[in-house]
């Protein structure tokens, strides 16, 4: 069976557009001269927004002796980086908290992943390039969207088990569908109008030897992503079949050393967001 990315994107019109207010707080952003008062005045637009903007201003890890009480406060403790980060998070947590039964995940799982690779692909970045560190956890944040579409199509599908043992999950769902999750989550960050290099960090974190100039952004991903998989965050019906990018591998020379790192820390990256959000409570 082969479908279209239009029909994937048809079939789950439950997937809002992006909301307003953050979608436009994320477009000030990345203009170099916007100013932290217009930003405030966007956040404060939309109460759950701005609710958490404060909660988080207000959050153990920034220890401030006085609470913050008014979102213009909160913008200049946080700084734009992190609203950008937190807007991203957010956003998405309304999405990838449902449940993706054709995947066998949980509610909650595919956004406890998200959080992981995104964590881990801002530290992959941080090393390697600081200035896209952020681009790198928002590829993360959305690398998997693309699955609450396929997965639609993946429930009632019968799999031959001992065909595809030796296979990874994108070339079952690519042999199944013509198409993978990684090229459908790149369409969806076309159309809510984000970079084309996150675009493409997304459409190709399990080939980043096919991402051009994002080819940092998408290893980052890449190796994020493995090693949030090996966690056991989110594994779902993916198993362990995650076969690694060669080239990224030799260009990056990533070892079993690097991925340590990851492993110790991914999984407080992921208890301090759910703690943040409150998603899951």
């Amino acid at each position: 069976m082969n479908v279209t990315i239009q029909t994937l994107l048809d079939r789950i019109g439950e997937l809002p557009p992006m909301q307003e207010a953050a979608q436009k707080a994320l477009i000030m952003i990345r203009h170099p001269d916007t100013n932290m008062r217009h930003l405030a005045d966007v956040l404060s637009t939309d109460q759950i927004l701005a609710s958490l903007v404060l909660r988080w201003a207000n959050s153990a890890y920034y220890g401030l002796s006085a609470p913050i009480k008014t979102v213009q406060q909160a913008v200049v403790v946080l700084g734009k980086n992190t609203i950008q980060s937190l807007l991203f998070a957010a956003t998405l947590a309304n999405l990838l908290n449902r449940p993706a039964p054709g995947y066998a995940l949980d509610r909650g799982a595919l956004w406890k992943h998200s959080i992981g690779v995104a964590a881990g692909a801002r530290l992959i970045a941080n090393r390697y390039n600081p200035s896209i560190a952020e681009e790198a956890y928002h590829a993360g944040l959305l690398c998997d969207i693309g699955k609450l579409a396929l997965e639609f199509y993946l429930r009632d599908v019968q799999f031959d088990r001992e065909k595809i043992k030796e296979m990874s999950f994108i070339e079952i769902e690519t042999s199944l569908l013509g198409l993978d999750h990684a090229l459908v989550g790149k369409e969806l960050a076309r159309r809510w109008n984000l970079p084309v290099t996150l675009q493409n960090a997304i459409g190709y974190h399990h080939r980043p030897s096919l991402a051009g100039e994002s080819f940092l952004l998408a290893s980052s991903v890449h190796l994020a992503d493995a090693a949030t998989m090996f966690l056991g965050i989110g594994l779902g019906s993916d198993g362990l079949q995650y076969p690694l990018d060669d080239s990224v591998m030799a260009t990056l020379k990533w070892t079993e050393k690097d991925f340590d790192m990851l492993f110790e820390k991914i999984p407080a990256a992921v208890s301090a967001a759910v703690d943040l959000i409150g998603i899951m409570k």
